[in-house]
Protein backbone atom coordinates (compact mmCIF):
# COMPACT_ATOMS: atom_id res chain seq x y z
CA UNK A 1 0.00 0.00 0.00
CA UNK A 2 1.43 3.42 -1.00
CA UNK A 3 1.61 6.60 1.02
CA UNK A 4 -1.45 8.00 -0.74
CA UNK A 5 -3.67 5.19 0.63
CA UNK A 6 -2.45 5.63 4.21
CA UNK A 7 -3.47 8.21 6.77
CA UNK A 8 -0.92 10.32 8.63
CA UNK A 9 -1.07 8.37 11.94
CA UNK A 10 -1.33 5.02 10.13
CA UNK A 11 1.80 5.72 8.12
CA UNK A 12 3.79 6.77 11.17
CA UNK A 13 2.46 3.75 13.08
CA UNK A 14 3.63 1.50 10.27
CA UNK A 15 7.13 2.87 10.68
CA UNK A 16 6.87 2.32 14.44
CA UNK A 17 5.89 -1.34 14.06
CA UNK A 18 8.70 -1.96 11.61
CA UNK A 19 11.22 -0.55 14.08
CA UNK A 20 12.34 2.13 11.61
CA UNK A 21 11.06 5.16 13.52
CA UNK A 22 13.56 7.65 14.91
CA UNK A 23 13.17 8.13 18.72
CA UNK A 24 12.55 11.86 18.21
CA UNK A 25 9.69 11.09 15.83
CA UNK A 26 8.32 8.50 18.24
CA UNK A 27 8.30 11.15 20.97
CA UNK A 28 6.12 13.47 18.83
CA UNK A 29 3.79 10.57 18.03
CA UNK A 30 3.42 9.69 21.71
CA UNK A 31 2.53 13.22 22.77
CA UNK A 32 -0.96 13.71 24.12
CA UNK A 33 -1.58 16.58 21.71
CA UNK A 34 -0.45 14.66 18.61
CA UNK A 35 -3.91 14.43 17.01
CA UNK A 36 -4.49 18.16 17.53
CA UNK A 37 -1.05 18.97 16.11
CA UNK A 38 -1.61 16.64 13.14
CA UNK A 39 -4.94 18.37 12.43
CA UNK A 40 -3.15 21.70 12.19
CA UNK A 41 -0.56 20.22 9.82
CA UNK A 42 -3.32 18.75 7.68
CA UNK A 43 -5.14 22.11 7.54
CA UNK A 44 -1.87 23.71 6.37
CA UNK A 45 -1.44 20.96 3.72
CA UNK A 46 1.91 19.95 5.19
CA UNK A 47 3.49 23.37 4.56
CA UNK A 48 7.21 23.25 5.38
CA UNK A 49 7.25 26.58 7.22
CA UNK A 50 3.76 27.55 8.40
CA UNK A 51 2.92 30.69 10.36
CA UNK A 52 1.77 29.78 13.86
CA UNK A 53 -1.23 31.83 14.99
CA UNK A 54 -3.21 31.93 18.21
CA UNK A 55 -6.56 33.57 18.92
CA UNK A 56 -10.13 32.87 17.98
CA UNK A 57 -12.91 33.42 15.47
CA UNK A 58 -16.68 33.60 15.54
CA UNK A 59 -19.20 32.69 12.84
CA UNK A 60 -22.11 35.13 12.84
CA UNK A 61 -25.41 35.15 10.97
CA UNK A 62 -26.97 38.17 9.27
CA UNK A 63 -28.65 39.29 12.53
CA UNK A 64 -25.35 39.36 14.38
CA UNK A 65 -25.96 36.16 16.36
CA UNK A 66 -22.95 33.94 17.04
CA UNK A 67 -23.66 30.51 15.53
CA UNK A 68 -20.19 29.01 15.86
CA UNK A 69 -16.95 29.72 17.70
CA UNK A 70 -13.35 28.55 17.69
CA UNK A 71 -10.40 29.46 19.89
CA UNK A 72 -6.91 28.09 20.08
CA UNK A 73 -3.96 27.94 17.71
CA UNK A 74 -3.68 27.20 14.00
CA UNK A 75 -1.04 26.79 11.29
CA UNK A 76 -1.36 29.08 8.26
CA UNK A 77 0.45 27.95 5.06
CA UNK A 78 3.44 30.07 3.98
CA UNK A 79 1.89 30.34 0.45
CA UNK A 80 5.31 30.50 -1.21
CA UNK A 81 4.90 29.84 -4.94
CA UNK A 82 8.40 28.32 -5.42
CA UNK A 83 8.50 24.52 -5.51
CA UNK A 84 12.10 24.65 -4.23
CA UNK A 85 10.92 26.43 -1.06
CA UNK A 86 7.60 24.67 -0.26
CA UNK A 87 6.37 21.94 -2.57
CA UNK A 88 2.94 21.75 -0.97
CA UNK A 89 2.15 25.49 -1.20
CA UNK A 90 3.70 25.58 -4.66
CA UNK A 91 1.38 22.79 -5.84
CA UNK A 92 -1.59 24.75 -4.48
CA UNK A 93 -0.44 27.88 -6.33
CA UNK A 94 0.12 25.87 -9.52
CA UNK A 95 -3.41 24.44 -9.24
CA UNK A 96 -4.91 27.94 -9.05
CA UNK A 97 -2.64 29.15 -11.87
CA UNK A 98 -3.72 26.26 -14.08
CA UNK A 99 -7.40 27.13 -13.71
CA UNK A 100 -6.78 30.87 -14.13
CA UNK A 101 -4.91 30.28 -17.41
CA UNK A 102 -7.25 27.60 -18.72
CA UNK A 103 -10.33 29.73 -18.02
CA UNK A 104 -8.94 32.35 -20.38
CA UNK A 105 -8.42 29.73 -23.10
CA UNK A 106 -11.56 27.59 -22.96
CA UNK A 107 -13.90 29.29 -20.45
CA UNK A 108 -15.02 28.57 -16.90
CA UNK A 109 -14.58 30.43 -13.59
CA UNK A 110 -16.94 33.15 -14.82
CA UNK A 111 -15.46 33.30 -18.33
CA UNK A 112 -17.90 32.25 -21.12
CA UNK A 113 -16.92 29.12 -23.02
CA UNK A 114 -17.27 31.12 -26.25
CA UNK A 115 -13.63 32.20 -25.77
CA UNK A 116 -12.82 28.80 -27.23
CA UNK A 117 -13.74 30.26 -30.61
CA UNK A 118 -11.53 33.36 -30.17
CA UNK A 119 -8.15 33.51 -31.83
CA UNK A 120 -5.49 32.49 -29.30
CA UNK A 121 -1.77 31.95 -29.76
CA UNK A 122 1.06 30.81 -27.50
CA UNK A 123 4.01 33.19 -27.87
CA UNK A 124 7.55 33.00 -26.48
CA UNK A 125 9.79 36.07 -26.32
CA UNK A 126 13.44 35.68 -25.37
CA UNK A 127 16.43 37.75 -24.29
CA UNK A 128 19.06 38.74 -26.86
CA UNK A 129 22.60 37.34 -26.87
CA UNK A 130 25.16 39.00 -24.61
CA UNK A 131 27.92 36.64 -25.66
CA UNK A 132 28.31 33.05 -26.86
CA UNK A 133 27.52 30.36 -24.28
CA UNK A 134 28.03 26.61 -24.02
CA UNK A 135 25.03 24.88 -25.59
CA UNK A 136 23.54 21.60 -26.81
CA UNK A 137 22.60 22.40 -30.43
CA UNK A 138 19.92 20.06 -31.77
CA UNK A 139 19.95 19.54 -35.51
CA UNK A 140 18.73 16.78 -37.83
CA UNK A 141 17.35 14.72 -34.95
CA UNK A 142 20.47 14.68 -32.78
CA UNK A 143 22.41 16.82 -30.30
CA UNK A 144 25.58 18.21 -31.85
CA UNK A 145 28.86 19.44 -30.45
CA UNK A 146 29.06 22.82 -28.75
CA UNK A 147 31.24 25.57 -30.21
CA UNK A 148 33.81 24.58 -27.58
CA UNK A 149 34.11 21.17 -29.25
CA UNK A 150 32.47 19.16 -26.46
CA UNK A 151 29.19 17.27 -26.63
CA UNK A 152 27.49 18.45 -23.45
CA UNK A 153 25.00 16.34 -21.54
CA UNK A 154 21.69 17.71 -20.31
CA UNK A 155 23.09 17.87 -16.76
CA UNK A 156 26.38 19.56 -17.60
CA UNK A 157 26.71 22.71 -15.48
CA UNK A 158 28.70 24.33 -18.28
CA UNK A 159 25.57 24.66 -20.44
CA UNK A 160 24.42 28.28 -20.44
CA UNK A 161 27.74 29.68 -19.20
CA UNK A 162 29.91 31.94 -21.41
CA UNK A 163 32.50 30.50 -23.74
CA UNK A 164 34.60 33.56 -22.91
CA UNK A 165 33.56 35.16 -19.59
CA UNK A 166 35.98 38.05 -20.18
CA UNK A 167 34.02 39.29 -23.21
CA UNK A 168 30.49 38.44 -21.98
CA UNK A 169 28.40 41.61 -21.57
CA UNK A 170 27.27 41.13 -17.97
CA UNK A 171 26.31 44.79 -17.60
CA UNK A 172 23.84 44.70 -20.49
CA UNK A 173 22.51 41.33 -19.33
CA UNK A 174 21.63 42.67 -15.86
CA UNK A 175 20.15 45.89 -17.26
CA UNK A 176 18.07 43.84 -19.71
CA UNK A 177 16.72 41.73 -16.85
CA UNK A 178 15.75 44.81 -14.85
CA UNK A 179 13.90 46.31 -17.84
CA UNK A 180 12.19 43.13 -19.05
CA UNK A 181 8.85 44.23 -17.60
CA UNK A 182 9.04 47.56 -19.43
CA UNK A 183 9.98 45.74 -22.64
CA UNK A 184 6.83 43.65 -22.29
CA UNK A 185 4.66 46.73 -21.65
CA UNK A 186 5.98 48.45 -24.77
CA UNK A 187 5.60 45.23 -26.72
CA UNK A 188 1.85 45.09 -25.96
CA UNK A 189 1.50 48.76 -26.98
CA UNK A 190 3.28 47.99 -30.27
CA UNK A 191 1.02 44.99 -30.95
CA UNK A 192 -2.09 47.15 -30.44
CA UNK A 193 -0.78 49.86 -32.75
CA UNK A 194 0.10 47.38 -35.47
CA UNK A 195 -3.30 45.69 -35.15
CA UNK A 196 -4.97 49.09 -35.55
CA UNK A 197 -2.90 49.82 -38.65
CA UNK A 198 -3.75 46.42 -40.15
CA UNK A 199 -7.48 47.03 -39.57
CA UNK A 200 -7.34 50.60 -40.89
CA UNK A 201 -8.40 52.30 -37.65
CA UNK A 202 -6.70 54.79 -35.34
CA UNK A 203 -4.83 53.27 -32.42
CA UNK A 204 -6.99 55.24 -29.97
CA UNK A 205 -10.12 53.70 -31.54
CA UNK A 206 -8.93 50.09 -31.58
CA UNK A 207 -10.84 49.19 -28.42
CA UNK A 208 -14.06 49.96 -30.25
CA UNK A 209 -13.16 47.03 -32.51
CA UNK A 210 -11.21 44.53 -30.43
CA UNK A 211 -9.28 44.01 -27.22
CA UNK A 212 -5.93 42.27 -26.76
CA UNK A 213 -5.92 39.98 -23.74
CA UNK A 214 -2.96 38.01 -22.42
CA UNK A 215 -1.45 36.04 -19.55
CA UNK A 216 2.29 35.50 -19.33
CA UNK A 217 4.84 33.75 -17.15
CA UNK A 218 8.58 34.36 -16.82
CA UNK A 219 11.00 31.42 -16.99
CA UNK A 220 14.75 31.39 -16.36
CA UNK A 221 16.94 29.89 -19.07
CA UNK A 222 20.15 28.01 -18.30
CA UNK A 223 22.15 31.17 -19.04
CA UNK A 224 20.39 32.93 -16.15
CA UNK A 225 18.19 35.18 -18.31
CA UNK A 226 14.41 35.06 -18.32
CA UNK A 227 12.09 34.66 -21.27
CA UNK A 228 8.33 35.04 -21.39
CA UNK A 229 5.70 32.49 -22.37
CA UNK A 230 2.33 34.11 -23.07
CA UNK A 231 -1.19 33.23 -24.10
CA UNK A 232 -2.34 36.07 -26.37
CA UNK A 233 -6.06 36.25 -27.22
CA UNK A 234 -8.07 38.50 -29.51
CA UNK A 235 -11.45 39.51 -28.05
CA UNK A 236 -14.29 41.74 -29.11
CA UNK A 237 -14.44 45.28 -27.68
CA UNK A 238 -16.00 44.07 -24.40
CA UNK A 239 -13.41 41.38 -23.75
CA UNK A 240 -14.43 37.69 -23.52
CA UNK A 241 -18.11 38.65 -23.32
CA UNK A 242 -20.24 40.57 -25.79
CA UNK A 243 -19.56 40.86 -29.54
CA UNK A 244 -17.16 38.41 -31.15
CA UNK A 245 -13.72 39.56 -32.30
CA UNK A 246 -13.30 40.64 -35.93
CA UNK A 247 -12.60 37.82 -38.37
CA UNK A 248 -10.08 40.05 -40.16
CA UNK A 249 -7.45 39.17 -37.54
CA UNK A 250 -6.20 35.72 -38.54
CA UNK A 251 -3.58 33.61 -36.82
CA UNK A 252 -1.15 34.40 -39.64
CA UNK A 253 -1.71 38.14 -39.22
CA UNK A 254 -1.45 38.04 -35.41
CA UNK A 255 1.71 35.91 -35.55
CA UNK A 256 3.34 38.32 -38.00
CA UNK A 257 2.34 41.34 -35.88
CA UNK A 258 3.76 39.74 -32.69
CA UNK A 259 7.10 39.09 -34.39
CA UNK A 260 7.17 42.57 -35.94
CA UNK A 261 6.25 44.23 -32.62
CA UNK A 262 8.95 42.32 -30.74
CA UNK A 263 11.56 43.40 -33.29
CA UNK A 264 10.51 47.07 -33.08
CA UNK A 265 10.64 47.60 -29.31
CA UNK A 266 13.64 49.36 -27.73
CA UNK A 267 14.12 50.48 -24.12
CA UNK A 268 17.05 52.74 -23.23
CA UNK A 269 18.77 52.21 -19.91
CA UNK A 270 19.46 55.25 -17.68
CA UNK A 271 22.36 57.36 -18.90
CA UNK A 272 25.42 56.52 -16.83
CA UNK A 273 28.79 58.30 -16.80
CA UNK A 274 30.40 54.92 -16.21
CA UNK A 275 28.76 52.82 -18.96
CA UNK A 276 26.69 55.20 -21.10
CA UNK A 277 23.25 54.21 -22.39
CA UNK A 278 22.40 50.63 -23.37
CA UNK A 279 19.74 49.88 -26.02
CA UNK A 280 17.71 46.96 -24.72
CA UNK A 281 15.68 44.82 -27.13
CA UNK A 282 14.07 41.40 -27.41
CA UNK A 283 16.08 38.51 -28.79
CA UNK A 284 15.75 37.40 -32.40
CA UNK A 285 14.05 34.14 -31.37
CA UNK A 286 10.29 34.77 -31.18
CA UNK A 287 8.02 31.71 -31.38
CA UNK A 288 4.28 31.94 -32.03
CA UNK A 289 2.00 28.88 -32.21
CA UNK A 290 -1.76 28.63 -32.55
CA UNK A 291 -3.84 27.23 -29.67
CA UNK A 292 -6.34 24.80 -31.14
CA UNK A 293 -10.08 25.09 -30.55
CA UNK A 294 -11.99 22.18 -29.02
CA UNK A 295 -12.20 19.31 -31.47
CA UNK A 296 -9.71 20.89 -33.85
CA UNK A 297 -7.10 18.54 -35.25
CA UNK A 298 -3.48 19.28 -36.00
CA UNK A 299 -0.31 19.92 -34.08
CA UNK A 300 -1.38 23.20 -32.45
CA UNK A 301 -1.23 23.61 -28.68
CA UNK A 302 -4.21 22.39 -26.64
CA UNK A 303 -5.73 24.40 -23.80
CA UNK A 304 -4.77 21.94 -21.05
CA UNK A 305 -1.21 21.68 -22.35
CA UNK A 306 -0.73 25.44 -22.38
CA UNK A 307 -2.29 25.93 -18.93
CA UNK A 308 -0.17 23.14 -17.46
CA UNK A 309 2.99 24.49 -19.05
CA UNK A 310 2.46 27.99 -17.67
CA UNK A 311 1.43 26.69 -14.22
CA UNK A 312 4.65 24.67 -14.08
CA UNK A 313 6.91 27.63 -14.75
CA UNK A 314 4.94 29.97 -12.51
CA UNK A 315 6.15 27.93 -9.51
CA UNK A 316 9.84 27.91 -10.44
CA UNK A 317 12.48 30.39 -9.31
CA UNK A 318 16.01 30.64 -10.58
CA UNK A 319 18.01 27.43 -10.77
CA UNK A 320 20.53 28.96 -8.40
CA UNK A 321 17.99 29.39 -5.58
CA UNK A 322 16.97 25.72 -5.39
CA UNK A 323 16.21 24.92 -1.77
CA UNK A 324 16.62 28.51 -0.61
CA UNK A 325 14.86 31.86 -0.63
CA UNK A 326 17.55 34.39 0.11
CA UNK A 327 18.40 38.05 -0.37
CA UNK A 328 21.92 39.27 -1.04
CA UNK A 329 23.17 41.12 2.06
CA UNK A 330 26.60 42.25 0.81
CA UNK A 331 29.18 41.78 -1.90
CA UNK A 332 30.91 39.29 0.39
CA UNK A 333 27.69 37.32 0.74
CA UNK A 334 27.74 36.61 -3.00
CA UNK A 335 31.14 34.91 -2.73
CA UNK A 336 29.84 32.46 -0.13
CA UNK A 337 26.86 31.27 -2.18
CA UNK A 338 26.97 27.70 -3.57
CA UNK A 339 26.17 28.77 -7.15
CA UNK A 340 27.96 28.77 -10.50
CA UNK A 341 30.56 31.41 -11.24
CA UNK A 342 28.42 32.75 -14.11
CA UNK A 343 25.51 33.41 -11.77
CA UNK A 344 27.83 34.93 -9.19
CA UNK A 345 29.12 37.34 -11.82
CA UNK A 346 25.57 38.38 -12.72
CA UNK A 347 24.97 39.02 -9.02
CA UNK A 348 28.23 40.95 -8.65
CA UNK A 349 27.26 43.09 -11.61
CA UNK A 350 23.78 43.77 -10.20
CA UNK A 351 25.31 44.67 -6.83
CA UNK A 352 27.89 47.00 -8.40
CA UNK A 353 25.37 48.75 -10.67
CA UNK A 354 22.97 49.05 -7.75
CA UNK A 355 25.53 51.21 -5.96
CA UNK A 356 25.52 53.85 -8.72
CA UNK A 357 23.11 56.77 -8.17
CA UNK A 358 21.81 56.69 -11.78
CA UNK A 359 20.48 53.15 -11.20
CA UNK A 360 18.97 53.78 -7.77
CA UNK A 361 15.37 53.45 -9.00
CA UNK A 362 16.07 49.98 -10.40
CA UNK A 363 16.71 48.56 -6.88
CA UNK A 364 19.33 46.24 -8.36
CA UNK A 365 20.84 45.29 -5.02
CA UNK A 366 17.46 44.23 -3.74
CA UNK A 367 17.03 41.99 -6.81
CA UNK A 368 20.61 40.76 -7.12
CA UNK A 369 19.52 37.26 -5.98
CA UNK A 370 17.17 37.21 -9.01
CA UNK A 371 20.03 38.26 -11.32
CA UNK A 372 18.46 41.69 -11.74
CA UNK A 373 14.95 40.55 -12.73
CA UNK A 374 12.46 42.57 -10.66
CA UNK A 375 9.16 41.80 -12.36
CA UNK A 376 6.29 39.50 -11.42
CA UNK A 377 6.57 35.91 -12.60
CA UNK A 378 2.91 35.74 -13.59
CA UNK A 379 0.90 38.66 -14.95
CA UNK A 380 -2.24 39.03 -17.03
CA UNK A 381 -4.34 41.72 -18.64
CA UNK A 382 -7.41 42.77 -16.68
CA UNK A 383 -9.99 40.95 -18.81
CA UNK A 384 -8.04 37.82 -19.64
CA UNK A 385 -9.91 35.66 -17.10
CA UNK A 386 -10.66 35.41 -13.40
CA UNK A 387 -8.25 36.44 -10.64
CA UNK A 388 -6.45 34.61 -7.84
CA UNK A 389 -8.54 36.62 -5.41
CA UNK A 390 -11.77 35.40 -6.99
CA UNK A 391 -10.58 31.78 -7.02
CA UNK A 392 -9.70 32.01 -3.31
CA UNK A 393 -12.96 33.80 -2.54
CA UNK A 394 -14.89 30.96 -4.18
CA UNK A 395 -12.95 28.44 -2.09
CA UNK A 396 -13.77 30.38 1.10
CA UNK A 397 -17.45 30.54 0.19
CA UNK A 398 -17.45 26.79 -0.42
CA UNK A 399 -16.05 26.22 3.06
CA UNK A 400 -18.67 28.56 4.56
CA UNK A 401 -21.36 26.53 2.80
CA UNK A 402 -19.95 23.40 4.43
CA UNK A 403 -20.04 25.16 7.82
CA UNK A 404 -23.64 26.21 7.12
CA UNK A 405 -24.64 22.60 6.43
CA UNK A 406 -22.84 21.31 9.54
CA UNK A 407 -24.65 23.89 11.68
CA UNK A 408 -28.03 23.21 10.07
CA UNK A 409 -28.38 26.76 8.74
CA UNK A 410 -30.60 27.30 5.72
CA UNK A 411 -28.95 27.76 2.32
CA UNK A 412 -28.57 31.36 1.28
CA UNK A 413 -28.47 32.77 4.81
CA UNK A 414 -25.62 35.22 5.23
CA UNK A 415 -22.68 34.16 7.39
CA UNK A 416 -19.71 36.27 8.48
CA UNK A 417 -16.45 35.08 10.01
CA UNK A 418 -14.91 37.49 12.53
CA UNK A 419 -11.46 36.67 13.89
CA UNK A 420 -8.80 38.02 16.24
CA UNK A 421 -5.44 36.34 15.65
CA UNK A 422 -1.85 36.98 16.73
CA UNK A 423 1.29 35.45 15.19
CA UNK A 424 3.32 33.42 17.70
CA UNK A 425 6.04 32.04 15.44
CA UNK A 426 7.08 30.67 12.06
CA UNK A 427 7.86 27.05 11.25
CA UNK A 428 7.84 23.95 13.44
CA UNK A 429 9.24 23.84 16.96
CA UNK A 430 11.50 20.83 16.42
CA UNK A 431 13.25 19.03 13.58
CA UNK A 432 11.13 15.94 14.32
CA UNK A 433 7.91 17.95 13.76
CA UNK A 434 9.30 19.30 10.49
CA UNK A 435 10.12 15.79 9.26
CA UNK A 436 6.66 14.48 10.17
CA UNK A 437 5.05 17.43 8.41
CA UNK A 438 7.11 16.60 5.31
CA UNK A 439 5.66 13.06 5.43
CA UNK A 440 2.16 14.51 5.47
CA UNK A 441 2.97 16.83 2.57
CA UNK A 442 4.00 13.79 0.51
CA UNK A 443 0.73 12.06 1.41
CA UNK A 444 -1.28 15.17 0.54
CA UNK A 445 0.40 15.58 -2.87
CA UNK A 446 0.09 11.87 -3.68
CA UNK A 447 -3.62 11.90 -2.85
CA UNK A 448 -4.19 14.93 -5.07
CA UNK A 449 -2.55 13.15 -7.98
CA UNK A 450 -4.52 9.92 -7.42
CA UNK A 451 -7.81 11.77 -7.02
CA UNK A 452 -7.21 13.77 -10.20
CA UNK A 453 -7.27 17.09 -8.32
CA UNK A 454 -3.79 17.99 -9.44
CA UNK A 455 -4.33 18.55 -13.14
CA UNK A 456 -1.44 20.99 -13.26
CA UNK A 457 2.03 19.53 -13.71
CA UNK A 458 3.95 18.37 -10.69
Amino acid sequence: MGAAELGFRELVSAFTESGNLDPALAHVLARGDFDTWAGKVKAARGCVKPVRMTGGSSLMDGAGNVVGEFSGSVFVPCKNRRASVCESCSAHYAHDTFHLIRAGISGGKGVPDTVDSHLRVFATLTAPSFGKVHSRPFRHGAYRRCACGARHSEYDDAVGTPLDPATYDYTSAVLWQSHAGELWRRFTIAVNRKLARALGVRAAELRNTLRLSYAKVAEYQRRGLIHFHAVVRIDGPEGPTGPTPPADVTDELLSAIIRDAAASVVVHSPDSPAIGVRDLTWGAQVDVETIASTGQDGRAWRDQGVAGYIAKYATKGTRLTEGADFRIRSAEHIEDLPVREHHKQLMRTAWALGGLPEFEELNLRRWAHMLGFRGHFLTKSRRYSTTFGEIRRTRTEYRLDQERQDLGIADGETLHAVGDWVMTGIGYRTEAERRLAAVFAEIHLARRRLDGQDDSPG
